[in-house]
C-alpha cells in the first residue's frame, strides 16, 4: 500500500518519515499502473459478462457462463475498489478525482474510459518528476 509517510515510534518519541520526492513519485507511478490493470480487468470482465454470458443465457439457454463470469466479475470489481482505496489513501487526490475513480466502476464500461485518464495522470507525474 502506498503511504505518503511512515510513523516510527521509539518509546515516548514519535517520528514521521516522509520518502524523498523521487521515491514518492515512483511509488505513485507503480500504484497508478496497478490501478490501470485493475480498471482494465474490471471493465473486461463486465464486457464478457454483458456481451457474451448474458446473451448466451437468454438466447441459447446456457446459464453456466453467467454462473462462472458473475463471481469472476465480482472479484475483479472488488480488486478495483481495493486498489482505488489504496491509491487514494496515499494522498494527493482531490474529491473530484476520487469521485471519478468510483464512478468509473459503476458506469458500464467506465473502466475503459478510466484508462486514458490514468495514463494521462501518470504521464503528467513522469514529466513533473523528470
Amino acid at each position: 500500500m502506498f503511504r505518503s509517510s511512515t510513523r516510527l515510534t521509539a518509546g515516548p518519541l514519535e517520528i514521521e518519515v516522509t520518502p524523498p520526492p523521487s521515491e514518492r513519485a515512483g511509488l505513485e507511478l507503480r500504484q497508478l499502473r496497478r490501478l490501470e490493470i485493475a480498471s482494465a480487468l474490471e471493465a473486461s470482465t463486465l464486457l464478457l459478462l454483458v456481451c457474451v454470458a448474458v446473451p448466451l443465457k437468454h438466447l441459447a439457454c446456457k446459464p453456466a457462463m453467467v454462473s462462472a463470469m458473475g463471481p469472476i466479475h465480482g472479484l475483479a470489481f472488488a480488486f478495483y475498489a481495493w486498489t482505488v482505496v489504496e491509491t487514494v489513501a496515499g494522498g494527493g487526490w482531490s474529491r473530484r478525482d476520487t469521485s471519478w475513480l468510483a464512478l468509473a466502476a459503476l458506469v458500464p464500461f467506465g473502466g475503459f474510459a478510466n484508462l486514458g485518464w490514468l495514463r494521462r495522470r501518470a504521464a503528467a507525474l513522469q514529466s513533473a518528476g523528470a
